[in-house]
């Protein structure tokens, strides 16, 4: 079963993902720890984003389709593969069919996470972290259960990541819009989408999307 998850920054994409490879055995390809995979082996796919990366420039699309193209490969992902965060824009949806087509495979299921931008910024903005134990908190729902003091350990100290804002939110959806959502109807051309609730619970969310696989 291969897939690609769709939705917006903190919708819970890499969540599910590693759900769906813990229970289901299939590989979650994230395009970053690719990278940083090939760079790290020395690969001829390597050193190319090697020298790319450090001069600041963005990495080929052919390059990322040739990095997952490699990765497929491998033993441990018989089983299927997870895709989160590529493809991006259209080009790159066509240059990854015709890839997976050179090597006799192809996609199963889009599963979009639709989500509400109102509460998705609200649950991002909100969240904080334990520095110490590393437990997660929301000011609306999840506080501590005595204020300023760590559930898990009873550190007092807490930190937010610096892109959890509404600023960075909102530049964030609003790239999301621009150059993702036009693959919406790409893929619900070719009948391999299907959407999902993505602000239920995160075990219904996995129902949900479990449920789309086994009806595939």
């Amino acid at each position: 079963m291969n897939i690609i998850l769709l939705g917006p920054p903190g919708a819970g994409k890499g969540t599910q993902a590693q759900r769906l490879q813990a229970e289901k055995g299939m590989v979650q390809l994230s395009t970053g720890d690719m990278l940083r995979a090939a760079v790290a082996s020395g690969s001829e796919l390597g050193k190319k984003a090697k020298d790319i990366m450090e001069k600041g420039e963005l990495v080929p699309d052919s390059l990322m389709v040739g990095l997952i193209q490699d990765r497929i490969a491998q033993p441990d992902a018989a089983k299927g593969f997870i895709l989160d965060g590529f493809p991006r824009t259209e080009a790159q949806a066509k240059a990854l069919d015709e890839m997976l087509g050179k090597a006799g495979k192809k996609l199963d299921r889009v599963v979009e996470m639709e989500v509400d931008e109102k509460a998705l910024t609200e649950r991002i903005v909100g969240r904080f972290t334990c520095a110490k134990c590393g437990t997660g908190y929301h000011e609306k729902f999840k506080r501590p259960k005595v204020d300023g003091v760590c559930d898990v350990c009873g550190s007092k100290e807490f930190t937010r990541r610096k892109d959890d804002n509404a600023e960075t939110m909102k530049t964030r959806m609003a790239a999301y819009r621009a150059q993702t959502e036009p693959l919406l109807p790409y893929y619900g051309a070719r009948g391999v989408l299907r959407k999902v609730d993505g602000m239920a619970a995160m075990d219904e969310v996995y129902r949900q999307i479990s449920g789309i696989l086994s009806g595939a």
